[in-house]
């Protein structure tokens, strides 16, 4: 059996934390938690349930994971966030692999649940994510806020069965102040990039992801959450090219 280290960073997720520990108790040899000094009980939560706790700065979610898989002892890593936890399925398979990994990755789906409902369209589902890897022949890219696991050019990847549950946001206006934290980070990398916008881009954007997540991709059957997914992803949409408009406007003052 290969070990694997469960790499996990955290700000403020008390209400979390516990459920994602417990979830891969059975699989882990063992889990790391790398903080940005969180000032409710995430620290203590942690440290009772024998957890390696580490603590560092904020600078980036690309930046923040990177430095934990670092600390890692095992070359197998399963990256994870502080509000998902795999289910039964997905453990089981995890164990398998590990008894005889025929891939130098694993990606499998994410199921999200939104304010209790599960959510299985709307363009949140099947949401692929690749993260049991060897931490050798992989590491996080992307831009900020949105990270992503790059493996070599040579990897193996292959698929295994089980839904990562997400358990996403608890009001909708924790989910419109991430809207507006992520929206901010992403119009930044993006302007560093020398990426444009106007008015009519961000419109565009916005009324074509509303039409592509709920007709398309069916979030319709996701009933009165799958309209409120759909509404403020649009918005998010519309937000993040605004706030280039922004950017440029104040670089050219």
């Amino acid at each position: 059996m290969n070990k694997i280290s469960v790499v996990i960073i955290t700000l403020n997720e008390e209400k979390n934390i516990l459920r994602c520990i417990k979830s891969i108790a059975d699989i882990a040899d063992e889990i790391i938690v790398l903080d940005s000094f969180s000032t409710d009980a995430t620290k203590q939560i942690c440290q009772q349930n024998g957890v390696k706790f580490y603590q560092h700065a904020f600078d980036g979610h690309i930046q923040q994971k990177n430095r934990a898989l670092d600390l890692a002892s095992n070359n197998w890593v399963l990256a994870l966030d502080a509000d998902e936890a795999p289910d039964n399925i997905l453990i089981e398979e995890i164990n398998n692999v590990m008894n005889e990994p025929e891939a130098d990755a694993y990606y499998f789906n994410r199921l999200t649940n939104y304010l209790g409902k599960w959510i299985r369209h709307s363009g949140w589902y099947p949401d692929q994510k690749l993260r049991l890897f060897k931490k050798d022949m992989g590491k996080w890219t992307g831009i900020n806020p949105h990270d992503k696991i790059e493996m070599q050019k040579n990897a193996t990847i292959k698929y295994i069965k089980g839904d990562l549950l997400h358990y996403s946001y608890y009001s909708i206006e924790q989910h419109l102040a991430q809207i507006n934290s992520f929206t901010t980070i992403g119009a930044n990398e993006a302007f560093k990039k020398n990426k444009k916008s106007n008015w009519f881009i961000a419109s565009i954007k916005a009324i074509w992801k509303f039409i592509r997540d709920y007709f398309f991709k069916l979030g319709f059957l996701d009933g009165y959450y799958g309209f409120i997914i759909c509404s403020l992803s649009a918005w998010a949409t519309f937000s993040k090219y605004i706030k280039i408009v922004e950017l440029q406007k104040n670089k050219t003052k």
